[in-house]
């Protein structure tokens, strides 16, 4: 089918003359009467016959000219069949705790120490970019929590903006609860049967102005379900310590994060290496998809180079034959309309002879 994209702006049609009418007369400055040169005489030998025609077509031309560079402007586009677009899954955000603690080297993936953040981009990267059909987000927090990336179906980018988080880039504290509230604040307009939020992290609650509690109940009244994921090795484990000689497992608060996911409705994970994070991101691709609103797009071909390619052609020999009009183009159109001249004036002494 075709269609005008804009086609609003055909409503400037008259706009050339009722700026000729409301702009006064230019003033080029000069005086009325100068000495005429030899190439302007003889431009006038190939204007004479331009100037002898009827008002409206010499204006034609130019007419048709803003008609084409209209029609361009209303982008003419053909549009295809209705096709089905994915929209059928979940708004999923994924909150990850980048405070100093997630630096620490306690994981294992495939055969190697990795630290906690290095092995959430691995693992949660993939899960976000399969997750064909959802709209999915980023939240990175510490002290603070703030937007990485909103809402969207570009999971390509949520996941290299998840590879270029670094650690400390919020804050050194682990701020839960704000992290949550922020996530709600995202998620509230969204459809209530697809509201999920991941919360990432290896510590306890110790910034922000939110209890993870409370904002747990909100979210419940909100129908978000939160799935929390608490990173680090056992702290029973043989290994490196923490800057302070303490494992920083031991400040894993489970209980709280447990106590979040009852509350919303979601589920507590743990991740000591990289084969239960495997795990993880599994049950967690697993979640059954909610069936949105349908909705469909047409594939719009544009048409407006056709047009406008017309108009500049048309331009270049308006200029043509207004700069050089001596030109080879000129002396054809005049030799036309000198043969077409003749022949009428023929005619016209064929009929005067009849008449006698």
């Amino acid at each position: 089918m075709f269609e005008f994209a804009w086609p609003w702006l055909f409503a400037l049609l008259p706009l050339p003359w009722v700026m000729r009418l409301l702009l006064p007369v230019a003033d080029s400055g000069e005086a009325a009467l100068k000495v005429s040169f030899l190439s302007d005489l003889e431009g006038l030998v190939g204007r004479r016959a331009r100037a002898n025609l009827p008002a409206w077509r010499q204006q034609a031309p130019f007419l048709l000219l803003w008609l084409l560079l209209l029609i361009a402007s209303a982008r003419p586009q053909w549009l295809g069949e209705p096709l089905p677009i994915a929209a059928s899954g979940r708004d999923l955000l994924v909150a990850v705790d980048v405070s100093g603690s997630m630096d620490y080297p306690d994981m294992q993936w495939k055969d190697d120490d990795v630290s906690r953040l290095s092995l959430v981009q691995h693992m949660l990267g993939d899960f976000l970019e399969a997750r064909q059909g959802d709209r999915v987000g980023l939240i990175l927090f510490g002290s603070q929590a703030y937007v990485q990336a909103p809402l969207t179906f570009d999971r390509r980018t949520v996941r290299v903006w998840l590879d270029e988080a670094r650690i400390g880039i919020a804050g050194k504290n682990t701020a839960i609860g704000d992290a949550i509230g922020l996530a709600l604040k995202r998620l509230r307009l969204r459809p209530a049967q697809s509201r999920v939020l991941i919360l990432v992290t290896d510590g306890a609650n110790n910034a922000g102005q939110i209890d993870p509690l409370t904002a747990a109940r909100l979210a419940a009244d909100e129908g978000v379900k939160i799935y929390p994921i608490g990173m680090g090795a056992d702290p029973d484990k043989e290994g490196g310590l923490g800057v302070l000689g303490i494992n920083p497992s031991l400040d894993l608060d489970e209980p709280t994060l447990k106590q979040i996911a009852d509350i919303s409705g979601g589920r507590y994970f743990r991740a000591r290496d990289g084969q239960e994070m495997e795990k993880i991101r599994a049950t967690l691709d697993a979640l059954e998809p909610v069936t949105q609103q349908p909705t469909q797009a047409r594939p719009a071909l544009p048409l407006y180079q056709w047009p406008l390619g017309a108009a500049l052609l048309m331009s270049l020999v308006l200029v043509i034959l207004e700069r050089w009009p001596n030109n080879a183009l000129q002396r054809l159109l005049n030799q036309k309309r000198f043969v077409r001249d003749g022949q009428r004036w023929r005619e016209r002494i064929k009929r005067l002879r009849r008449r006698r």
